[in-house]
């Protein structure tokens, strides 16, 4: 197998402080680049994605400014901008491949994504020919939980470190976590 591990979303505007900070965050960014360090030699490829939304309009209905949480939310993660970056603990030397999504429409999934080259995230995938992922990142319940469904939707042996994600609620993380498990994604608590 050749296996990927894809650190989905571990920006600013994600973590304490940011536009749609969740507990935890921060401390998952530094526990990832621990990860990594440790473990850089199982992977044939590191991929990490950002969301990275229009500033100058509503991203198709994705920003409001009288958000619900689940289908609108405060802008959040416009490129350009400090809350785009990744977050600061997160060490991206070790990043083969990047990926932007939303560019002006919801997006949730890394699958949604285009790389720094303009393919679209699943045709790179093909192309370096990965069979199997691991899922970290934030957050569990969004952007990690779409990912990882699309990864075992898309064939690929799929794999959740539940440890190294963060989520915006502790109920819709652990249903998201259970949801997946019963997809066939191997939850790695």
């Amino acid at each position: 197998m050749s296996r990927a591990l894809f650190i989905v979303d571990v920006q600013n505007d994600f973590t304490e402080g940011g536009a749609l900070g969740v507990e935890g965050g921060a401390a998952v960014a530094s526990a990832i680049t621990d990860y990594v360090r440790a473990h850089r030699g199982e992977y044939a490829h590191i991929v990490a994605s950002r969301d990275w939304h229009d500033g100058d309009n509503d991203n198709g209905g994705h920003f409001s400014a009288t958000p619900d949480y689940v289908d609108t939310w405060p802008p959040h993660c416009v490129s350009g901008t400090p809350g785009a970056d990744y977050h600061p603990s997160l060490d991206t030397t070790v990043v083969d491949v990047h990926v932007l999504k939303g560019q002006g429409r919801p997006a949730y999934s890394i699958f949604e994504g285009t790389t720094d080259d303009g393919l679209p995230f699943a045709q790179k995938l093909t192309d370096l020919g990965i069979d199997a992922v691991d899922i970290v990142g934030i957050a569990t319940d969004y952007c990690v939980r779409t990912s990882a469904l699309d990864a075992v939707h898309a064939g690929l042996c799929t794999r959740v470190f539940a440890r190294l994600t963060a989520g915006v609620a502790a109920e819709s993380s652990q249903s998201a976590l259970t949801e997946l498990a019963a997809e066939n994604v191997e939850v790695v608590r």
